[in-house]
């Protein structure tokens, strides 16, 4: 559930007008590298939550949906241009991304962001603390009196810490948890901090109707408890849900 800073976006959002209306194939973008969110399987394939949830959604839709992937720090803007349809990301809705794209409800709770570290002692308050680029953790960080280290991908920001080069990595407790108990090396430390509004789909603000679309299949989803079931597959029983 990675929290999007808006750079350079807002130029490219004129330029999507043309793309509103209808869709004969709708381009489901996301990013590959955030498990359990959405990652490439063995396969070669989107696979994860979200690609249950947005297969699910465009059946419900009746919408022809094809997948795309795009590096995050540039997701955005590539929506804006038209390079996709959709973002489905983990995605976190803010009021600053929402100046530039519009949100359909959210699919995700909001949950807590987390430290993670190699030992219970690290200074969190005034060491070197890794967050991925252009993310709600990283500006947190920023404000804080620790040092940010940004990297581009979440996977360097772990290895920031094995190789130590940081004291701890700041992201989503649901993406680190499992890097937690796979390794023996890491551990969640401090405090749960909330961050962020919930995860919903990103869409260009030319595009109303396939927004009303995505928010009915969601609504559906809540209603007959298939959302909850995939947040249970795929974050555990312990998930918050609808």
């Amino acid at each position: 559930m990675k929290k999007l800073l808006l750079t350079a976006a807002a130029a490219a959002v004129a330029a999507s007008a043309a793309l509103a209306g209808s869709h004969s194939v709708v381009r489901m973008g996301t990013e590959g590298a955030y498990p359990p969110y959405n990652f490439i399987n063995d396969s070669g394939e989107v696979d994860g939550f979200e690609r249950e949830v947005g297969d699910e959604l465009c059946a419900r839709a009746e919408l022809t949906c094809e997948w795309v992937t795009n590096d995050w720090d540039s997701i955005i803007p590539n929506l804006t241009s038209g390079n996709y349809d959709t973002i489905i990301a983990g995605m976190s809705i803010t009021d600053e991304r929402d100046e530039v794209i519009d949100f359909t409800q959210d699919y995700y709770p909001a949950t807590a962001s987390r430290y993670m570290a190699m030992s219970e002692g690290v200074d969190l308050e005034g060491g070197v603390i890794a967050a991925q680029s252009n993310t709600i953790q990283s500006a947190y960080i920023a404000e804080t009196g620790a040092v940010l280290l940004e990297f581009a991908t979440p996977d360097e920001t772990i290895a920031a810490v094995l190789n130590g080069e940081a004291d701890a990595v700041f992201a989503d407790a649901d993406f680190l948890l499992p890097k937690a108990e796979e390794s023996g090396d890491l551990m969640l430390v401090g405090e749960p901090v909330p961050l962020g509004g919930g995860v919903g789909m990103g869409i260009r603000e030319t595009d109303g109707e396939l927004k009303a679309k995505f928010d009915a299949a969601i609504t559906s989803m809540k209603e007959d408890g298939t959302l909850n079931e995939l947040l249970i597959k795929w974050f555990g029983d312990d998930q918050p849900t609808y």
